[in-house]
């Protein structure tokens, strides 16, 4: 495929012009005169230089990379149609749809930039963490930043030990019977040869207790509503977990909060004061 310079051009263009900066959870400013966002703000959205990102709005530069052209879906919130136009654009072949597509729609976006003082999350279907807010990685530390079978916190947390340090030692068992039977709803649903199929046949290679777990083919634990976390620096919170839905994407948006006047809840006020610092990282 050949990359049609003027027409990516012009759809960035017009893209970024539509959005506005409440839109994507940026403060708009007493002095803004742009119509929509300025390029910069979107180069910032994109994870690119804003160098690169005009280069593309005037015609110019290299033919973008299919995870820079991901990282612009992303970051103007494109819905799935415009996403493969933007790659048709660029002269690639779109991603493929589906369970294993990463691109999260804009609806899901659109909230979670309004949750800017709220631990919430966006995850796949296998546990892996797409996208977090500031009070989010405060909370759990950067789950964006692990790579290959340890994106997915069912992998971690028969894995890593660090990973159950977050949780209260009560409900570990409760927990790894959970991840079980989420996993075994996946297989069933995706197949042999999905991710999800990988990703049990590298846990019973490595877990004894997965292999105990698997091995009750337990089916439909849901999470409770409340989670008991453990936090290093705060110490013990109990938070409601609230989850949105996207069927489209397999996404799930989670929300943190608290009971308003209890200690949890002036702990989660302390976290979105103190945002992500020390331990707003992966621990290793």
């Amino acid at each position: 495929m050949v990359i049609d310079r003027a027409g990516l051009a012009a759809f960035l263009r017009r893209r970024r012009e539509s959005l506005q900066p409440e839109d994507v959870g940026l403060p708009r400013g007493s002095r803004r005169r742009t119509s929509g966002l300025r390029r910069e703000e979107v180069a910032a959205l994109c994870h690119m230089s804003a160098d690169y990102y005009a280069r593309l709005e005037r015609e110019r530069g290299p033919q973008p990379s299919e995870q820079m052209l991901a990282s612009i879906a992303q970051g103007l919130h494109l819905s799935l149609d415009e996403r493969d136009h933007l790659f048709r654009l660029a002269g690639h072949h779109p991603p493929p749809r589906g369970a294993d597509s990463e691109h999260i729609g804009p609806g899901l976006l659109r909230i979670l930039d309004r949750l800017r003082d709220t631990p919430a999350e966006i995850v796949t279907e296998l546990g892996e963490t797409l996208r977090q807010t500031p009070p989010g990685v405060a909370l759990t530390g950067d789950l964006t930043a692990y790579t290959g079978p340890a994106r997915s916190i069912g992998y971690r947390w028969f894995t890593d030990p660090a990973t159950r340090r977050r949780y209260a030692p009560e409900d570990h068992a409760f927990l790894s019977r959970m991840f079980a039977s989420g996993l075994r709803g996946a297989v069933t649903l995706r197949g042999p040869g999905s991710r999800a199929a990988r990703l049990a046949d590298l846990l019973l290679a490595r877990s004894e207790e997965f292999r105990e777990v698997w091995a009750a083919h337990e089916i439909g634990i849901r999470p409770s509503e409340v989670k008991h976390f453990v936090h290093p620096e705060v110490g013990a919170l109990d938070l409601t977990c609230q989850t949105l839905v996207d069927p489209h994407q397999s996404h799930l948006l989670i929300v943190y909060t608290a009971t308003p006047g209890t200690e949890s809840h002036e702990k989660l006020r302390l976290l979105s004061v103190i945002g992500d610092q020390e331990w707003g990282r992966p621990a290793l």
